[in-house]
């Protein structure tokens, strides 16, 4: 069953709500805009009854949301235009949201991740795989592979039209096949304005798990992507998860910050780690 949140535009800002994730997410800030969206995303909250409002700042913005009731929770630097860092803040609703489940789970996926940092390579591809940019006629196959994986997403990814969609905007997926058969997928969103990336959406056929994938498909991503000029990559991955949180600190990436119960994911709402990377 396909379920997500609304994506609305306001001003020059863009915001995700509902009810999947229980929260409105101020995905794209325009500073021209602060003061309406501080005000819509509250009345919003309150009439819909969400419990967190989660926004993405940049640092000369924090003390406006901080004055609102904002928490930092997690910081990327460089995220504009590799000058200014951006900082995730949150605001509750329900203080019980902010309470961080399975804390020890998450503390240890951190500290083992961490001992991979910047240690692993971009795994060779095994024979008889490989690795390309996804077209038009691979949404079909993309949406089933994301479907086969997660049981819930915050992004309506189980849906070939949404991805057909996405990809004709500011989102490439990248996908490895061998012979006919899609067994891996990953995507990176273009922030072309401030020259950044979120690297997301990563999958892998569960018969084709522990080859380096995701890592491979990192690398390519990363590369095709300093070559246009984009100068930070960034993921906000599932905080209990080993395996990616291994993958992004194995490939060099920084420790941002805990999202906590942040995303509605694999059937329940997830505490998010950020990740993030200087390219250039």
């Amino acid at each position: 069953m396909t379920h997500s949140d609304v994506i609305l535009h306001r001003g020059n800002s863009v915001l995700q709500h509902g009810h999947f994730n229980n929260r409105v997410y101020v995905m794209k800030l325009a500073p021209a805009d602060i003061h309406d969206i501080i005000r819509y995303a509250d009345d919003l909250a309150r009439t819909e009854g969400y419990t967190k409002i989660v926004v993405k700042v940049p640092e000369s913005s924090v003390e406006i949301f901080s004055n609102d009731g904002y928490i930092s929770e997690a910081a990327v630097p460089f995220f504009y235009r590799g000058r200014e860092p951006a900082v995730f803040m949150g605001k509750y609703l329900d203080q019980k949201r902010k309470e961080v489940r399975d804390a020890t789970i998450i503390a240890d996926v951190l500290s083992k991740a961490l001992r991979y940092a910047g240690k692993k390579g971009s795994p060779e591809l095994p024979d008889g795989f490989s690795l390309m940019h996804a077209a038009m006629e691979d949404t079909e196959e993309i949406a089933a592979l994301y479907r086969s994986i997660f049981k819930t997403y915050p992004f309506p990814i189980f849906d070939p039209d949404y991805i057909e969609e996405s990809m004709q905007g500011h989102i490439r997926y990248f996908i490895i096949r061998k012979s006919n058969q899609l067994v891996a997928v990953a995507s990176c969103e273009i922030d072309a304005e401030n020259e950044n990336i979120e690297v997301t959406d990563f999958a892998t056929d569960p018969q084709f798990r522990g080859l380096g994938f995701a890592g491979s498909l990192l690398h390519t991503i990363e590369t095709n992507m300093k070559q246009e000029g984009i100068l930070l990559a960034y993921t906000i991955a599932r905080a209990v998860f080993r395996p990616i949180n291994a993958t992004f600190a194995g490939a060099g990436y920084q420790f941002g910050g805990l999202l906590p119960n942040n995303t509605n994911i694999c059937g329940s709402t997830e505490s998010m780690n950020v990740w993030y990377k200087k390219l250039v």
